[in-house]
This record gives C-alpha cells, structure tokens and sequence, in this order.
C-alpha cells in the first residue's frame, strides 16, 4: 500500500551517509511511512525514533557494513517558513566494510563427484564471484548462491538444491566466513517426447518437430528451442514443457524432498508437453511499407489440416505497387527420418532492374530441418514474361535445385556473433522457346565478428559483419531463360545506396536487367551506444556495400554504397536505418528493414 502524502507532514526526514547508503536508507526506513501521520505528537515520534537505530543498522547490514555509529537528532522548526513542525536528522557513519575472510563452495551428495557433470561444477568453482579480500554484500551473497544453482540446473542437473549454506559474519573484525554446498540431485536424460491436450493434429508428428534430442542429458536451453519450435509451428497457441519424472511444483515440501531422495543417481524421462491447440484455420491482415517497395496491403490464410492430405496449407496475398503476388505452400508433418514433404506455387510481378517481369513458380519436394541445419530437395518449373522495351522472349524451364543452409549463430533472432553459410545448386532444362540444358548455382555466407573491449557505459562490445553472396548459371549463350532465375540486387538486404533490383547486366538497348553471374559484399561496423540512458537496446553502424551484375565474368562493373545507420533491438525484433550513398549513382537513400534473417 503506497503512503497518502497529500496532508500536511509530520516532520521533514533528512539522512547524511554516504551516497549508496543514503540512497537505500532514504527509500526503506520504516520511520518515512509515518511523516504523513495526521495528529503524530512528539511523544510518539520519540518513540518511533527509538526503533530506527535497530532500523538503519539492519538496512545497511545488507551492504556489508555491520558496525556503524548511527545518530538521529529531532528539532521542533516552529517557524512560519517551515516544511513541517519538527525534523529529524538521521546520521550514519558506517564504519569499515566487512571484508571475506573465507569463502568455500562444495558439492555434496550421490553425485558430488560425477565426472560428466565435472565441467559444471570447475564452471562454477572458477567463477565464483566471492572470493576472499573482497567486500561482503548479502545481494552479492544471494547473487553468488543463486549463479551456482542456475549453473547446475540449466544442463544434466534439472533438480539440483543448496544443501546448506552459511555466511558467519564477525562484527568485532568486520570478517566474514561464507561457505555454500550444492546437491546436484539425479542426473537427467532426455526420454521421449509426449504431447498431452493434442486433438485435431497428429501429436506423434508435430511431436518431430520439436526435435528433442531424445537419449541424450537433460539441458534447459534444448527444452526451451524445442518449447518454442512447436509454438512457431502453427499448430499450438501454447506450449510448456515439463520432465514427467520429476516432483512436481504442486507436491508438498517434505513429499518433493523425500520422492527426490528415493531417485536413481541417473534418470531417463519422458518430457511431456502440455499443449492448447490452435484453430484450425486462421486469417491475419497486414499493412505495411518499405524504403524497397512501398506501401503494402497483405491477407494471409492459414489451414492447419487440409482436407484428405492432414497437411498444413499457408496461403498469401499481398498488394503493393511494384510487387504483387499470390502464393500458397503446402507442408506435410516429418516423417521418422524428420523430413517434410512440400508442394508450392506462386504468381508475382516483381522489378526486374529496368524491366517487370511476370511469373509463375510450382515447388514440389522435401525439406528436413535440425538444430542448426536446413536440407532442400525440390523440383522446381519457372515461367516468365519480361514486359519492356525491346524485352527478352518468355520463358519456361524445369530445374531440380539441392540446398543447404547452416546457422551457427549465438542466437537465431538477435544474434552477436557466429556466422552462417549456405549454397544451393540445380540441373535443369529450359522447356521454351526452345529446350536447352543449363546449371545455376548460389552462395551466401555471414560472420560476426566481436572485436575490442567492452565498452565502459554499456558494457557491450563492438563487433564486424562481413557479408558475400555469389552466384552463377552454366548455359549456352543463346539460351533464353525465366527472368526469375537470372541475378539483380541492390537495396535494403544486398547493396545499399541503389534501389530495389536496379543493378544488373545490360540488355542491348542498355537498360538493366537481370544477368548470368553475381557478387557481393559488405563490411560493417557495429557499435553499442547509448540514448536517453538506454545502455542495452541501441547501436550504430558505418558500412560498405559493394555488388555486381553481368553475363559475362570479364564485363562486370561493381557498384558500391558507403553509409551509416542505426540499429534498435525492439520488442519485435532487430530494427535497421540506414541512410546510404550509391557512389556510382551519386544518390542519397534510406534504407529501412525489420527482422534478421538468413
């Protein structure tokens, strides 16, 4: 309950200490709650006063300070000026900081000594934040304790307790004796994953794609992925993960005590995820816009279990000046070798640099994703009719594509570091205007890269981005191919300072359009910095961005952006502005992006 101050005070409360002690003493005294106590005499507030000695010292006693001389002086202020009829004057010298003196940390019961948890426990031992010489808080006290549960608890050790801990504080020497033994409990194994609350969809093949790693030891960061694995999927408005073995928060006490003793030192237990369906269909309605393409207007239509094929169906519809599109995926669950069948098609008009192209695509294959891999496997038929002066003749083709993506980052929405790396190649045919065998290959690869100290507001550090791309197609020179399979780039993602797809090869009438070989490349400083006392969530950035287009390797002519931007890692993920110079364009853009994707 807050303290009404909307009467007149009782007495003016003032506290001289040092700085973080005033500070805490002037949020939590107990005498602060009573200087708005109508009709408070001066008998009772000499009462009261009498408790604050015990009340300062106790407070500060959680700073490490346990022997200090605490004066506190009451003065009636009668004058007509005055903020309240009396004052009173709390004054605190502390006295010397208690300092460690000892500081243990052991690991007691059946499996004290395991030698796979032997990396956890030297984890904890060599961080130990306490060490002796150093001043004794009871917040880095509790911080401490708690660190080394965490540790425990977070990879083979789910149940792990304090047995016992002890901070014997001696007032006389201001020395402090700490010592703290953890139990790490049964040792933990992943069993098979159970769905419970399942009705609608198949709980054994949704159960796959939470690719729990089933036989393998317990760790908390792998439940979670696989908590939120089924959450994305589509097919769960919720999702909590729980090991069936363990006691339950619902059991008391002493029955959580005691079924925890009577455990094995090893356990291998099912995870049951406990689950609320989602509907099965669901419509989302989006408007946005973008420094590429500009506003748009999107309606996407989800059927989680299409009549007769039990597979998922996501269907899009977007609107916007440059590019419209209709689409639609269909997914099948994983198989036992978690594998997913797919079939796909899609109709778009799209920027092709000088051009606009129309097209029509129809995907059918599988595709298997784990931890840090994605596998595709898919035939794929093109046709495009390029619209333009003097534009090539449509085309159609048939081409089976392999590809491989690999994601090796710190984390897959915001990430600091790691890097990733991806290819894709296909054989195929050209179908008309006339039949011609042809090849297409791409490549992608990012890194971050931290770099120097961590910086002293923020405590973050700086890191550099390196980013390439390549990609080429092996065909004859006279083969007309689908628009859709040749190479532009420029914009937000590729080479900033140039507009959506505007470089290219060169068509006879020179105007751009799209060409048989690509690169690019970009180097980017990333920076922590700080906006009104934000520390955690802004950087800036300074990059160079280069890329070319061409048919033929010995004609190509790079295009390069220079510029610098803002990053915001907001509630919705990464936020990206740019403001870039094409040097060869010799024009300003902003560039805007949302999200980070690879």
């Amino acid at each position: 309950m807050g303290i009404d101050t909307s009467g007149p005070a009782a007495f003016t409360l003032e506290v001289e200490a040092p700085k973080e002690m005033r500070e805490l003493l002037e949020k939590h005294l107990e005498l602060k709650r009573f200087r708005y106590q109508p009709d408070l005499q001066r008998r009772e507030l000499t009462r009261l006063l009498g408790a604050t000695d015990a009340n300062v010292r106790e407070l500060i006693g959680t700073l490490g300070y346990f022997s200090p001389t605490v004066t506190v002086e009451l003065t009636d202020t009668p004058e007509e000026d005055a903020d309240a009829p009396r004052k009173v004057v709390v004054k605190v010298d502390p006295g010397p900081a208690t300092v460690i003196e000892q500081s243990e940390v052991k690991f007691v019961g059946p499996n004290a000594e395991d030698e796979l948890g032997r990396s956890q426990r030297l984890t904890i031992e060599e961080t130990w934040p306490l060490n002796v010489g150093e001043h004794f808080t009871q917040n880095a006290w509790g911080s401490a304790k708690s660190g080394g549960l965490k540790e425990l608890q977070k990879r083979r050790y789910p149940l792990a307790r304090i047995d016992h801990s002890l901070a014997d504080v001696d007032a006389d020497t201001n020395k402090a004796r700490i010592n703290v033994a953890y139990d790490p409990g049964p040792a933990y194994t992943f069993g098979p994953l159970q769905i419970e609350g399942a009705q609608r969809y198949d709980s054994v093949g949704t159960a796959r794609i939470a690719r729990l790693p089933e036989g393998q030891e317990y760790n908390q960061q792998s439940m979670l992925d696989a908590q939120q694995r089924l959450v994305s999927s589509g097919y769960y408005d919720s999702v909590f993960l729980t090991l069936a073995d363990a006691p339950q928060q619902t059991e008391s006490a002493a029955a959580d005590d005691e079924k925890r003793k009577a455990m094995a030192n090893e356990v291998t237990s099912p995870v049951i995820a406990k689950v609320r369906e989602a509907k099965l269909q669901k419509w989302v309605f989006g408007v946005g816009a973008s420094t590429d393409t500009g506003p748009r207007l999107s309606v996407d239509h989800v059927y989680n279990k299409v009549p007769g094929l039990n597979w998922r169906a996501v269907s899009k519809l977007q609107l916007d000046t440059k590019n419209p599109l209709i689409s639609t995926q269909l997914t099948g669950l994983p198989g036992e070798d978690l594998w997913r069948w797919f079939v796909g098609g899609k109709i778009e008009r799209a920027p092709a640099g000088d051009f606009t192209t129309n097209s029509a695509q129809l995907r059918f294959g599988r595709s298997k994703a784990e931890d840090r891999i994605e596998r595709n496997m898919y035939l794929q038929y093109d046709f495009a009719k390029t619209q333009g002066p003097d534009a090539p003749p449509s085309a159609s083709s048939l081409l089976g594509n392999y590809g491989w993506t690999g994601r090796y980052f710190d984390n897959q929405i915001s990430p600091t570091s790691g890097f990733g790396f991806a290819f894709e190649v296909g054989a195929g045919t050209t179908l008309t205007p006339q039949r011609t065998p042809f090849g297409r290959a791409t490549g992608r690869f990012l890194t971050l890269i931290p770099i120097g100290e961590r910086d002293e507001e923020t405590k973050r550090r700086s890191r550099l981005s390196l980013r390439a791309s390549a990609g080429a197609i092996m065909a004859k020179k006279e083969a007309d191919l689908p628009m859709t399979l040749m190479f532009l780039t420029g914009g937000d993602n590729t080479v900033r300072g140039y507009g959506y797809q505007k470089i290219g090869a060169r068509a006879d009438n020179g105007l751009v359009i799209g060409g048989r070989y690509l690169a690019t490349g970009s180097v980017e400083w990333q920076r922590p910095i700080t906006i009104k006392g934000n520390t955690r969530d802004f950087e800036h950035a300074v990059f160079m961005d280069a890329g070319t287009v061409g048919d033929e390797l010995n004609h190509m002519y790079m295009r390069v952006g220079v510029g610098t931007g803002i990053r915001w890692k907001s509630p919705v993920g990464p936020i990206q502005a740019d403001l870039a110079y094409g040097l060869q364009e010799k024009q300003l853009r902003l560039h805007l992006r949302l999200g980070f994707t690879f």
